[in-house]
């Protein structure tokens, strides 16, 4: 019987967990106990990410960590990261196998019995035609609460500042029918959310018969799911036929994450992008007038090279207007191999961490307006497993964060909550769930918008 552990890091997006936990699930099988980095397993997968300069900073600290806890470990790096610069990785003291994003998923194969040699190997293929697409799913919290499910991988839209194509090759997906057997799979285990995951999910089918509203169709009859989710979706892909559907279903949530990068025309030319403001100004109208009460999330970049003053303020002004609920700010950072690397009008760093500074005060002040436009109403939460400082945490079904007092009955359960009153940091509401009266009181409830 195998006794062996493995030990799993995950950096960068939800895709690259779905994928982690997957490739988890794979050693499993095979007999191995899968343990903490800190415990020193004798092998380590760590699945890299390269969208910014700190993912990449951060993938050399972990191995460095993991080599602490076991100096005699077989370290794997895989990820996107290690398919653009596999050599830099196997340079590093400790690295015994560098899998490109292609190969994480044929570790067995390509490892053998995980015996260190005296040189590092490397197993990177060509990603730009690569049509193979594994699939994977990963859960959030030992109740079994949220899972993510990856339908989509690559991205055709090489923007200026991107190297995702370059790291994980051409769109491409699973049929609908492997991602509707995979949810129901999910549902049956007891998740009560799936949110569907990808590179780039609304370029679901590209090519195709299928689409990607055709996909939120079929998913939205697996038997006995509660809630489904969008994780992001570009504005020029958020067809009206997936808004309709979101606005009649009981079960597709009302919120949106949808990447804006820029609120200047002129930037978003630089950067590539296949819209423009008007576009993503009419997407957040038509999901409003559908969906009052939907939350809406956006994506910004700042920093941009060529991005002056008066584009920052472009942006800003045009966040500032629209009726959003949050912001998620990216400092731009130069990425080896990208055409934006060699743009002039280089930003200064310090100018760029103002800009962000200032964004972010933004999304603040639109997380307190959103939360304040729910006061006093009931809403379903979903909450998770974890106790913090005595609470219990969850989100509504249009992505307020809520806290309730912890008590063990409320994990993984959906429940009514009363938004209270925001005043910055948390206000006071109350659970009104009834059908968890007979095991709880009507407990006092925090609740605030988070991210």
């Amino acid at each position: 019987m195998n006794t062996q552990t493995v030990s799993l890091h995950t950096l960068g997006c939800k895709l690259n967990y779905a994928e982690s936990s997957t490739i988890a699930e794979r050693f499993r099988g095979q007999g191995y106990r899968v343990v903490d980095l800190a415990e020193g397993g004798d092998v380590v997968v760590i699945n890299s990410c390269t969208v910014t300069e700190n993912a990449d900073r951060e993938c050399r600290q972990v191995i460095r960590r993991a080599l602490r806890a076991n100096p005699n470990a077989f370290v794997i790096v895989t990820g996107c990261y290690a398919q653009l610069q596999p050599e830099e990785i196997a340079s590093m003291e400790g690295v015994d196998m560098v899998l490109g994003s292609a190969e994480k998923f044929r570790i067995f194969e390509l490892c053998g019995d995980f015996i260190k040699q005296p040189t590092p190997r490397v197993s990177v293929g060509e990603i730009a035609n690569e049509a193979s697409f594994g699939p994977a799913f990963t859960g959030e919290g030992d109740s079994r609460t949220r899972a993510f499910l990856k339908v989509q991988d690559g991205c055709d839209y090489n923007c200026a500042f991107c190297t995702i194509p370059l790291a994980r090759g051409g769109s491409r997906s699973q049929p609908i029918e492997d991602a509707y057997r995979q949810a129901c799979n999910l549902v049956e285990s007891g998740y009560q959310e799936i949110v569907i995951t990808g590179v780039n999910v609304g370029d679901f089918g590209k090519g195709g018969a299928e689409t990607f509203a055709d996909l939120l169709l079929r998913l939205h009859d697996v038997p006995g799911l509660r809630r489904l989710k969008i994780s992001s979706i570009e504005p020029n892909l958020l067809t009206d036929p997936i808004i309709q559907l979101a606005a009649t279903s009981n079960r597709m949530l009302p919120h949106f994450h949808i990447p804006l990068q820029s609120g200047s025309d002129q930037m978003l030319g630089k950067m590539r992008r296949r819209y423009r403001s008007n576009v993503y100004r009419d997407r957040v109208g038509t999901i409003l007038n559908l969906i009052p009460d939907a939350a809406i999330g956006v994506d910004v970049i700042v920093g941009f090279p060529g991005e002056t003053e008066e584009h920052f303020q472009e942006t800003y002004s045009f966040l500032n207007e629209l009726p959003i609920a949050y912001l998620h700010v990216f400092t731009y950072s130069e990425r080896e191999n990208t055409p934006a690397a060699t743009f002039g009008g280089v930003v200064p760093v310090a100018e760029r961490r103002d800009r962000t500074r200032r964004l972010r005060i933004l999304s603040e002040k639109k997380r307190s307006i959103f939360a304040a436009a729910h006061e006093g109403e009931v809403r379903p939460a979903l909450f998770e497993s974890r106790e913090v400082n005595g609470m219990i945490e969850g989100y509504t079904d249009n992505y307020i964060r809520v806290a309730l007092p912890y008590h063990p009955a409320l994990a993984g359960k959906i429940v009514a909550v009363r938004v209270g009153e925001f005043n910055g940091d948390y206000a006071l509401g109350q659970g009104v769930d009834t059908q968890l009266s007979a095991m709880l009181p009507l407990l006092p409830v925090v609740n605030y918008c988070g991210t």
